[in-house]
């Protein structure tokens, strides 16, 4: 991606739900100092996006500890981020955004990008996609409902983010827009993953040991527990058919056929599975990644799309799974 030229660099100045004003632009989001976040998670959250959390979200994906969507909001997820690249960095891991944690992650690089739209990314979009199972199981593909959408998770950003970044965009090919650049997939061998129900993560380790990668996950519901013990990885299946039996998995809505629901990114589980050998469950994607640890899941471990590729592309059959709770 090319990066604009200065004159080009201006804030804009946005409304968000209609709430008080925020300074928002590329200018702004790539020189927010990093120390003007609180080192500890406010109890409340902030009405409007923050600059630094959003220049901080992309540097912790960056650097392997994945915040999930990029968004602006002091959540839960930059949280376990911290605390995720303090334990890949040898440090405490208490998710405080200390001074130590700070000069790591610091860098000049830009944060916020331009980026000229493709043809490709307007390929293979859906009207819409209905919630109900049988009607899903009706369309060809589950793909993505707008350019935007398409962008925002290509970026790991959320879709608002993108859109009070562009406010004047039509989302049309050639045309260039601003988005936040997370940097290249993680790559290496993962020799071991943890599940970690508590709190609602998982890590990749290499071949050394070390911790490879970190990822906010959402870990079954009360109602539908993930399982518990060791297990290994099966297999891999990108953009998988999602194969729906309600005497297995789950009841949804009136469904009680079983149904083939097709491939897409916004199918029921992502754009990638990864099998494991405890039966009808596995690490997937997901077509929400805003929910990531915020709503429960069926039991399997749901990442957003980004982080299951990412996984999926370090993993081989017989990987060791650990279930921690």
């Amino acid at each position: 991606m090319k990066i604009a030229p200065p004159i080009a660099m201006l804030a804009l100045v946005l409304s968000f739900g209609g709430a008080a004003a925020v300074e928002l632009g590329p200018e702004v989001i790539n020189t927010a100092p990093l120390a003007s976040i609180a080192a500890e998670r406010p109890s409340k959250a902030a009405p409007d996006p923050d600059p630094a959390i959003v220049r901080l979200q992309v540097l912790l994906d960056r650097a392997g500890s994945s915040p999930g969507v990029v968004d602006g909001y002091y959540g839960e997820n930059v949280s376990k981020a911290v605390a995720g690249f303090e334990e890949m960095s040898g440090l405490p891991s208490d998710g405080r955004l200390d001074p130590e944690v700070i000069a790591r992650l610091e860098t000049n690089v830009p944060i916020v990008e331009s980026y000229v739209i493709s043809k490709a990314d307007a390929t293979g979009l859906v009207d819409s996609i209905p919630d109900d199972y049988g009607e899903k199981a009706k369309m060809a593909r589950l793909g993505y409902t707008s350019v935007a959408e398409s962008l925002s998770e290509r970026f790991h950003m959320d879709i608002d983010l993108l859109k009070a970044l562009n406010p004047h965009s039509q989302y049309a090919p050639g045309e260039t827009v601003w988005v936040v650049s997370p940097g290249s997939p993680r790559a290496g061998k993962v020799k071991g993953i943890e599940v970690r129900k508590q709190t609602g993560q998982v890590l990749a380790y290499a071949q050394d040991g070390s911790l490879l990668a970190v990822y906010p996950a959402t870990i079954g519901s009360e109602d539908n527990p993930a399982p518990s013990g060791t297990h290994k990885v099966k297999g891999v299946a990108r953009m998988p058919v999602y194969r729906y039996n309600p005497k297995v998995n789950f009841k949804q809505g009136h469904n009680s056929k079983i149904l083939t629901i097709p491939k897409g990114p916004n199918g029921p589980v992502g754009s990638v599975w990864i099998d494991l050998t405890e039966p009808t469950y596995g690490i997937h994607g997901t077509p929400n990644p805003e929910l990531i640890d915020k709503v429960g899941s069926h039991g399997c471990v749901r990442l957003t799309n980004w982080d299951a590729e990412e996984l999926a592309g370090m993993v081989k059959p017989g990987v060791v799974v650990k279930f921690i709770d």
